[in-house]
């Protein structure tokens, strides 16, 4: 079997990232993020499990700090 391409990781990490929109600040991930930012974050990785785990380190890092700052404002 052929091995994925970048663009085969980026299509998988998008196509994730709508699944779980409103989990783990993947809405971030859709709204703002580019083709060439998911390039650059999961450079290095071979399957689609390692390119989700690369962006959801960021993506998780982002909701957290949206928690914090929701949290000061009440």
């Amino acid at each position: 079997m052929k091995g994925k391409t970048v663009t085969d990781l980026i299509e998988a990490v998008k196509k994730y990232a709508n699944e779980h929109y409103n989990e783990e600040g993947w809405d971030f991930l859709v709204e703002c993020w580019s083709d060439a930012d998911i390039r650059e974050v999961i450079e290095g990785c071979s399957t689609e499990q390692e390119a989700i785990a690369a962006c959801r380190k960021g993506t998780k890092m982002l909701a957290e700090r949206r928690a914090e700052v929701q949290a000061e404002v009440f």
